[in-house]
Formats: structure tokens, C-alpha cells, sequence
């Protein structure tokens, strides 16, 4: 199920969304790192023990793969959604270990029309990835590009 079409105009800056509920795995973990991030910490939980993680931790790369896959599933509408020119800040702040359970919090920060593009425009938003304990693991400051439901000569202000 697609979430539900939310246009430029539905967004306002000090809007928050939370969603998402998502185990990570020990498996998933070690499957990723095989993959794309063969650290130690990552591929071994024996190995993790000997850093200052103590123990198997997962790829921050794959806590950025959760947060997305958990936006496009509960926040951006294939209607709506038009892609990212990128992100300005991403920080990992705490481990992801197996066993936790990841969700996401996006506040809206600025809300911005493009002037030479009116049928879209820009969310700035912060999004933070929180485990169970309500700790933030990860977050970045975005922009997302969303498609407008009016001109800008048809919409009021």
C-alpha cells in the first residue's frame, strides 16, 4: 500500500511524521557488510567485541537503506515524489545492533516553490532514525522535490 498522495501545499514547516517499526537482524547485518561494508564490527560479532562497539553493529550506510526504505513506504507518494538534489548533514550517532527496532521521525523545516518550476518545489526536512529505546541513531537534513498541485498562479499566497 502506497502512502497518501501528499502535494507541496499539504506540507508546512513544524509538521512531524513518525512511522515505521523495523527489526534488524543479525543475519541482515552481516549480509549487507558482506556486500558493502566488510568491516570487522560489521561482519562479526567476535570481532565487534574487540572495538569500542563490543559487539555486531550494523553498516551506518544500511541504517540510511532502513530510513529510506521506511520513507518511501509510509511517507513519499509515487504521486508526489519527484526525487532529492541530496543531503545536507548526515550524522550515525549511536550503534544499530541486532535485536533493535528502528522507526523514523521527519519534522518539515522549510516548505519552498520553485520559482522557475511552479508545478513543484522543495521540502527541507531533518529526519532522525530512533531505536526502541527512543535514542536517535541517525539523522540527516534534506531536501526532497515534490510536485505541486496548483501553479503558483492558481494557489492562494
Amino acid at each position: 500500500m502506497s502512502p497518501p498522495a501528499r502535494y507541496l501545499e499539504d506540507f508546512v514547516p513544524g509538521m512531524v511524521f513518525e512511522f515505521g517499526d523495523r527489526l534488524v537482524t543479525a543475519e541482515e547485518i552481516v549480509t549487507f557488510a558482506r556486500e558493502y561494508d566488510p568491516q570487522p564490527f560489521h561482519l562479526d560479532d567476535d570481532a565487534g567485541k574487540q572495538t569500542h562497539f563490543g559487539g555486531l553493529v550494523a553498516s551506518g550506510w544500511q541504517t540510511a537503506g532502513f530510513m529510506m526504505r521506511m520513507l518511501v513506504d509510509h511517507m513519499l507518494s509515487p504521486e508526489t515524489s519527484l526525487g532529492s538534489p541530496g543531503l545536507d548533514q548526515l550524522r550515525w550517532l549511536k550503534p544499530v545492533r541486532p535485536g533493535d527496532r528502528l522507526r523514523a521521525r521527519v519534522s518539515i523545516r522549510e516548505v519552498k516553490r520553485s520559482r522557475s518550476r511552479p508545478d513543484m518545489g522543495t521540502i527541507h526536512q531533518t529526519t532522525e532514525v530512533l531505536n526502541q529505546k527512543d535514542e536517535v541513531v541517525m539523522s540527516t537534513i534534506s531536501i526532497g522535490m515534490v510536485r505541486a498541485r496548483a501553479s503558483a498562479e492558481n494557489s492562494p499566497g
